[in-house]
């Protein structure tokens, strides 16, 4: 595949450099776990997760997260509530947990100092240590990865799945051990053939639909983002269940869909979408190794012998890689789409 004018070599450095992201990580492991432990979160009842953009999807993660491993529900938070209605909230034994890369936006940082205010306990991770959302919490996790120069957040993302995985793991006291995982994203960073094979065959034209279930569900809708910050085009993404539930009438057969089906998850779940989409078009791709595919259909990648978490958190890489390539392929340069900002300030 020809690189036309160097397009795309700020993100694929970026996302080379996410297996670094995890080792720094892995090193800060007892020292984050030690500064998790030292909240009471004993009479937490429920918990609410404030993000924006590609934050979101990594809150949607979170939210997952915790929902299986400790049992308490899990909501995102609507900003403006704070911000536009000016809402006094009420959040007695709540934990708000703020996601953002820059730590910037004055929305997520007025609806954290808001939620202190109210009595609840505040957690952010962003990847700046002296950001005013850092500065507005509780406990401040920093994420790791270091400045992120291309427009379209990569390795951030992947840092802010590990952290969230880390929080929550710590909190459930199970225990970690992050080696697998992180050969893992070191092999998907450097095996992109199958990636380069789906780029080449992979026509957005006739509509594009991105289907994910559990925890994949947030890496569905990150890879839709991806997609269409990179390659400018609308890109829909749904849960594999709600997809039943009304928006299947779109399909046609020309129609792309994009599924993710991790190492380790329940293919049962997704089984009756996949066969109602098998009957309309056969053009269907997967991400990730848990799902036993027709012939004609196009394997993109994905990771093995992880946990389905793990693999989800790994298989972002695939993801990554796909939207910068289908960009390259159709004469854009992903590292930076037009009418897109790095820090994107919202009130």
């Amino acid at each position: 595949m020809s690189m036309s004018k160097n397009y795309g070599e700020i993100m694929r450095a970026e996302i080379a450099q996410t297996p670094e992201v995890f080792e720094r990580l892995n090193n800060k492991l007892l020292d984050y776990q030690k500064q998790i432990n030292a909240l009471d979160l004993s009479k937490i009842q429920s918990v609410v997760l404030v993000a924006r953009g590609t934050s979101d999807n990594a809150a949607l993660f979170l939210k997952y997260l915790i929902e299986t491993n400790i049992g308490i529900p899990c909501g995102l938070a609507s900003p403006s509530v704070v911000t536009v209605y000016k809402t006094k909230l009420k959040l007695n034994n709540c934990l708000v947990i703020s996601i953002s890369q820059s730590g910037q936006s004055p929305d997520i940082v007025s609806y954290t100092k808001a939620a202190k205010e109210s009595g609840a306990i505040t957690v952010s991770m962003t990847n700046d240590r002296n950001s005013p959302l850092a500065q507005a919490s509780d406990l401040h996790l920093y994420i790791e990865a270091d400045k992120e120069i291309a427009v379209a957040a990569t390795k951030s993302y992947s840092a802010q799945l590990l952290t969230a995985y880390i929080f929550t793991a710590t909190w459930a006291n199970l225990p970690m051990n992050l080696s697998n995982l992180i050969a893992q994203v070191k092999k998907q960073v450097s095996d992109i053939s199958n990636i380069e094979n789906a780029v080449e065959i992979f026509d957005h034209k006739s509509g594009v639909t991105v289907m994910g279930r559990g925890f994949a569900y947030a890496n569905a809708h990150e890879a839709a983002l991806k997609i269409q910050e990179t390659l400018k085009v609308p890109v829909a993404s749904f849960s594999s269940a709600d997809y039943l539930h009304g928006p299947i009438s779109s399909l046609t057969d020309e129609s792309r869909v994009i599924l993710f089906a991790p190492t380790g998850f329940s293919s049962d779940s997704i089984l009756a979408t996949v066969t109602k989409i098998r009957a309309i078009t056969n053009n269907i791709f997967w991400i990730g190794q848990g799902f036993t595919t027709e012939p004609s259909e196009i394997k993109i990648g994905g990771s093995s012998g992880l946990s389905e978490i793990e693999s989800t958190i790994a298989d972002v890489i695939v993801l990554q890689q796909f939207a910068m390539l289908l960009a390259i392929k159709n004469g854009l340069n992903p590292d930076a789409p037009t009418g897109l900002l790095k820090v994107t300030q919202t009130l």
